[in-house]
């Protein structure tokens, strides 16, 4: 097998590729021949210790794949070699061969490829579990996503759509309002890189004029830092803004705010409701399979890379240039 591994703390750059034995399954395990792995912004962190799971090292990066099933280990009854899956490792992905546990992989649709199967789950079950479970999005009500281009941005587009919401779209330039646009996004707000307080100023008096007189519903902000401020000031009365993620940095937020909004700021941990509601993570990866095959949803690949060159992968979300999701293929 060959993988991209982390050797040591750093950025993209400092990844190794390597050469090694293909692991075999142990008891609950499965070998999955990796065809395709999905690249998101914890991939960034994890490499430079800077995320909440430190594995220790090497590892490879890395948190979902799709490929198929070469061989089980013992006590596995529900997937057997061929079957094609995709599978949520949290590390490990950027590598030609994984062994999973196998609970954590769920069969694939025939037809579901498998570049889109290994973009498919981080990113909608983190938007699915933020505006279903955490932000309890209705029909008719504003939406507004920060950071909308990218990968758990645009797929919280589609499902705000797919959930009867009017999706505003806030992104970072002209380009990417487009491609919104092209999601099926009502209306697009682009924000300045630099947020000083004259530009939170200007901001929040947009998202205003956009929303309109009641304001935003649900704020999905996977941007968190200097913009956070003036999106919790365009909240609607009993509004419910989301923290999804900070590549701009940790925001302090004015409290009062919330007071005189009656709004909630709510938390989204995706990946530890997995374990902590097992139940309705099912329940949700089955409405998503179903809004896929009813075309509701398709995950918007824009960039595929090659295994060996994770790192142009990896600095292309790093830098926030990416739109859509980014891929790296085995093949």
């Amino acid at each position: 097998m060959h993988a991209m591994l982390s050797t040591k703390p750093g950025g993209p750059d400092t990844l190794e590729w390597t050469e090694g034995p293909t692991p075999t399954p142990k008891k609950s395990e499965v070998l999955i021949a990796v065809k395709a792995a999905g690249v998101n912004f914890p991939d960034t962190l994890i490499i430079q210790d800077l995320y909440q799971m430190r594995p220790p090292r090497p590892f490879a990066p890395g948190g979902e794949v799709a490929g198929v099933i070469e061989a089980v280990g013992e006590n596995v009854s529900h997937l057997q070699p061929g079957d094609r899956v995709l599978a949520m490792t949290g590390f490990g992905g950027f590598t030609t061969h994984l062994c999973a546990a196998s609970n954590a992989c769920v069969k694939l649709p025939d037809t579901m490829p498998f570049d889109e199967a290994a973009c498919f789950l981080f990113t909608y079950g983190t938007s699915h579990y933020a505006l279903k479970n955490r932000g309890e999005l209705q029909s008719g009500e504003t939406l507004l996503i920060l950071g909308a281009a990218g990968g758990v941005g645009a797929a919280a587009i589609e499902l705000g759509k797919a959930a009867g919401a009017r999706v505003i779209a806030a992104v970072s330039s002209d380009e990417k309002a487009a491609f919104c646009k092209e999601l099926g996004a009502d209306d697009t707000i682009i924000y300045p890189r630099d947020m000083d307080k004259a530009a939170q100023k200007a901001l929040s008096a947009e998202i205003k004029r956009v929303a309109g007189p009641d304001g935003v519903d649900v704020a999905y902000d996977a941007v968190g830092g200097a913009y956070a401020e003036p999106v919790i000031r365009s909240m609607a009365w009993g509004g419910r803004y989301l923290v999804v993620g900070f590549p701009a940095g940790i925001p302090s937020i004015p409290l009062n705010l919330t007071l005189l909004k009656s709004c909630q700021i709510v938390g989204v941990f995706w990946g530890a409701s997995i374990y902590r509601a097992p139940d309705d993570h099912a329940q949700n990866v089955r409405e998503l399979f179903e809004m896929y095959g009813k075309g509701q949803i398709k995950p918007q690949i824009t960039a595929r890379f090659p295994l060996k060159d994770a790192e142009q992968a990896l600095n292309l979300i790093a830098e926030r240039k990416a739109t859509g999701k980014v891929v790296l293929t085995m093949d």
